[in-house]
């Protein structure tokens, strides 16, 4: 099923079984779709490749949607969208419709996320607000990937293990630190607030995957 199969009916003339309004709006929203999928590929550095690797769909399939040349189903729509960890919202929304309001985003065990830079953001940089739940008695699971990440304490007090060392790190201090190192971070105390510095690495092993 493609994405014009979801075009809501319409008042206006009919044009091949469907009206004109609806035709319209569909080839609207397929075209922003494109441009989206593409935009935010790029975003990220991914090549056709990369994105065919994370979405099981063929590099050239995905080449063809992109520039036109094939009609987006509504299954690679979802697919794909899971794939640069957006949702089929964000593929399809109009830069002038988006929400100004930034809304947190539960994480678990009571803490939540705030993306304040745009996900198809050109510089590769992710900046986000993230409430750090409390530390509890089972040891927090240690993160490693590529990359370097950055936060600065906003409230709270923030408990950073780095490798085999401890960092009590308290509000109005930073840490920034080399993340092949295997870490982990937990409020000290109760929650923490900090604003996050990643690159996309960072972004799915302490976003995405909260």
């Amino acid at each position: 099923m493609v994405v014009g199969a979801l075009r809501a009916p319409s008042a206006g003339p009919a044009f091949f079984g469907r009206t004109v309004d609806a035709v319209d709006d569909g080839d609207r929203m397929e075209v922003t779709a494109r441009r989206r999928l593409r935009t935010l590929r790029q975003a990220r550095g991914w090549t056709l490749d990369d994105l065919a690797a994370r979405s099981h769909i063929g590099a050239s399939t995905i080449s063809r949607v992109e520039t036109g040349q094939r009609r987006l189903a509504l299954d690679q729509m979802v697919t794909l969208a899971r794939a640069l960890g957006v949702t089929v919202d964000e593929l399809l929304a109009e830069d002038a419709a988006a929400d100004v309001v930034i809304r947190p985003t539960p994480s678990g065990n009571g803490g939540a996320v705030w993306m304040l830079s745009r996900r198809d953001d050109p510089s590769g940089r992710v900046v986000a607000k993230q409430r750090v739940p409390a530390g509890t008695a089972a040891e927090p699971e240690r993160k490693v990937h590529p990359g370097h990440d950055w936060f600065y304490v906003l409230e709270g007090t923030v408990r950073l293990v780095l490798g085999g060392r401890e960092h009590i790190v308290a509000a109005g201090e930073a840490a920034s630190f080399d993340t092949m190192t295997p870490h982990s971070v937990a409020g000290v105390g109760g929650p923490a607030e900090i604003l996050s510095i990643l690159d996309h690495h960072g972004e799915r092993a302490h976003l995405y995957s909260a």
